[in-house]
């Protein structure tokens, strides 16, 4: 199959969350199964810088890959990158391909996907990691979106990808017909995972004694993750043996959970690193005794498939999309408060059982539910399907 990708940040842009890497890895497991994969995408970095692009693709394990010029990087990390030139090559190379996987909802790339695959007779599918929620932040302009066009882009895609039952429950809002909706979830790259850096190079290198209990978030600093919350609790827990630390790049609420930290008078009991990517993400996961993601909404955060994936037992409010996965198998799911989150660190801090339970559950299941190669088979089968019907329509 010849596979068009579209996806408005690719790796090395990991700043911007999560559906990146999955778009990568998709990508990446295609080319392995023997399938032609091309990726478009922007130019986009981080907030204040871009990647260099050229009007020929560059291979990245064996995909083409397109960067093309975004407009304005504080558009893009609000959410909106807008890339026009991208039009001018879908409209010359559209024909080449079989189907289309787009990975976003609301952004100018995918109105273009929309109007180009329709002209062709492209079928595309569209999954969109999330983003057809609308809880915070811009929310009139969203709704303007959703009604003008959003809500032909997913009832014209050949098949919606959600993520899980939740975000399917989300998308048949929109009238998408629901057998339409297909749920298949995020999985890991086990491989990553194989060869984990020693214990013990995190702590030492951020001063922090065996003895001390380390409690860490990684992932984007929003306000949507529920940081602030993390950090009110923990300030309830302090003492002589437990340290936060706070890992990810600011998404624009880092100030304010700074701010938070001064009031509670805990600068001394809370780290924070920045982005660490890597190696040097794994030894933070390897080194802490607890992962915490106390979210006021997430679909399908894989930080908590690496950190079981590192040994490490998660915590995650009852708002995370894989929580009933979660609980009592990977670690807890808790309610969105300060008394239930504070009583389930204080029980998996406290209860060697529990934490060696969750340990030895994630193996199995990340082997089993969330493999990569698993995934990837059941997206073929739906894109030759797709395909066929498309041919056979016309």
């Amino acid at each position: 199959m010849r596979i068009l990708q579209v996806i408005s940040s690719f790796p090395p842009a990991y700043s911007y969350g999560g559906a990146l890497k999955t778009a990568y890895e998709i990508s990446k497991q295609l080319v392995i199964d023997g399938h032609n994969v091309t990726v478009y995408t922007t130019d986009v970095y981080d907030e204040n810088s871009r990647i260099d692009f050229e009007e020929n693709p560059i291979i990245v394990d064996g995909m083409e890959v397109y960067r093309f010029r975004n407009i304005s990087n504080k558009l893009a990390y609000k959410n909106f990158p807008i890339a026009p030139s991208m039009a001018k090559s879908l409209k010359k190379n559209m024909h080449k391909f079989d189907i289309i996987h787009l990975h976003e909802y609301r952004s100018f790339q995918a109105i273009l996907i929309h109007y180009y695959s329709k002209r062709n007779n492209i079928p595309y599918l569209i999954q969109p990691h999330g983003s057809t929620i609308n809880i915070m932040g811009m929310s009139k302009l969203k709704n303007l979106f959703d009604i003008t066009i959003g809500h032909k882009i997913l009832k014209d895609a050949s098949k919606v990808i959600a993520l899980n039952e939740r975000e399917c429950n989300i998308i048949k809002k929109f009238n998408v017909n629901p057998s339409d909706i297909k749920i298949i979830p995020n999985g890991i790259s086990l491989s990553e995972f194989s060869n984990l850096p020693d214990k013990g190079n995190f702590r030492l290198k951020y001063g922090i004694k065996k003895h001390e209990n380390l409690i860490l978030y990684l992932g984007r600093i929003h306000k949507i993750k529920g940081i602030d919350l993390l950090v009110r609790t923990f300030a309830k827990l302090v003492n002589d043996n437990i340290i936060l630390v706070i890992v990810g790049p600011d998404g624009g609420y880092l100030q304010e959970i700074k701010k938070i930290v001064e009031e509670f008078g805990i600068k001394d009991k809370v780290i924070f690193t920045g982005p660490l990517y890597g190696s040097k993400k794994l030894e933070a996961y390897i080194d802490a005794d607890l992962y915490v993601l106390p979210s006021i909404y997430e679909t399908f955060p894989s930080t908590v498939l690496e950190a079981c994936a590192c040994g490490t037992p998660v915590i995650v409010t009852d708002n995370c999309g894989i929580s009933n996965i979660v609980n009592q198998n990977l670690g807890f799911k808790v309610r969105y408060d300060e008394i239930s989150l504070k009583v389930a660190i204080q029980t998996m801090l406290n209860n060697n059982k529990i934490r060696l339970n969750a340990v030895n559950n994630a193996k199995n299941l990340l082997k089993t539910r969330f493999n990569w190669i698993k995934i990837v088979k059941e997206l073929e089968n739906i894109y030759f399907s797709e395909i066929s019907n498309n041919r056979n329509s016309r």
